[in-house]
């Protein structure tokens, strides 16, 4: 994290107190907004029968009326409508309790920079490509929008607790790199899946991935990686289903549970998983997206 760019103690110059920008849309060059054409044209191609329905329903909220980054003034308007949600321009990685507040209150936190075009295939910070096309479409869906919220507030109540880690991997196994059964086949929903055009691919067709039913306390105990493909990917049923865990789930017991069970590496498999694809580990970590 030291080494991301977009990362402040306190809100940088300009900043609200909730962290929030201006996106200052007029602000960005030809070449940011070509390379947000440039990504977007590209995941969008390849994304048919690999991302969700959910997905591919609400990717119609960022086909705007002008090409180039969305204009949020125009992306809230339609996507506010839909699910009461809307986007706010942060310069950055934002605290973890602010973080939080914007989800419990409906606002997504996008930073407001692109990535350069020797970072096309994989940037670690997110940035506006990441957050706004990987995250927006999937809160265009009423009940994802809903599961968002629930976590917001559980992540609010987390703080309280001191199980942010664990709660932060629940965050990490299906916001960003979240799996779906769907009747037609296995599909992806994470944000950090459909907007890497290497890891849309690596995560339905590599055989080397774990590929295992969710199960919230499993989630919770398992550590990930934040610089390479995943080894385990988490498959829900549906978004209804995780919608319900979270919301009809007293976290409170499940942290003292946690807090006296061991961290599972991040390509281990327990006798008690259900495996829908057992991977077999070809790809070595630490090899380079």
């Amino acid at each position: 994290m030291a080494d991301f760019q977009h990362v402040y103690e306190t809100p940088p110059d300009g900043a609200n107190a909730d962290w929030t920008v201006s996106q200052n849309w007029d602000a960005f060059s030809a070449d940011e907004h070509a390379m947000w054409d440039l990504l977007f044209a590209r995941q969008s191609e390849m994304l048919p029968e690999r991302a969700a329905d959910a997905f591919m329903r609400g990717l119609d909220v960022l086909k705007l009326s002008r090409p180039g980054i969305p204009d949020y003034r125009e992306l809230n308007a339609r996507l506010l409508a839909a699910t009461g949600w809307e986007v706010v321009a942060v310069p950055g990685l934002v605290p973890d309790d602010i973080f939080f507040d914007h989800l419990a209150n409906r606002r997504f936190p996008a930073g407001n920079f692109i990535r350069r075009p020797d970072q096309l295939d994989y940037l670690q910070e997110p940035d506006v490509f990441h957050d706004v096309f990987g995250h927006v479409p999937m809160l265009a869906d009423p009940v994802f929008a809903d599961f968002m919220v629930a976590y917001g507030k559980g992540g609010l109540r987390s703080l309280e607790y001191g199980a942010l880690d664990h709660l932060a991997r629940l965050y990490w196994y299906t916001v960003e790199f979240g799996l779906i059964q769907q009747p037609d086949g296995l599909r992806i929903y994470g944000a950090g899946i459909v907007s890497s055009f290497a890891e849309s691919v690596f995560a339905l067709d590599d055989s080397s991935p774990n590929r295992i039913e969710f199960d919230l306390m499993r989630v919770m105990r398992t550590e990930y990686r934040i610089d390479d493909f995943q080894q385990n990917y988490f498959v829900i049923p549906s978004l209804e289903q995780l919608r319900h865990v979270t919301v009809n789930t007293d976290f409170a017991p499940l942290y003292r549970s946690l807090e006296k069970l061991p961290d599972i590496a991040v390509a281990d498999i327990l006798t008690n998983d259900v495996i829908l694809t057992r991977g077999t580990q070809a790809y070595v970590q630490g090899a380079g997206r």
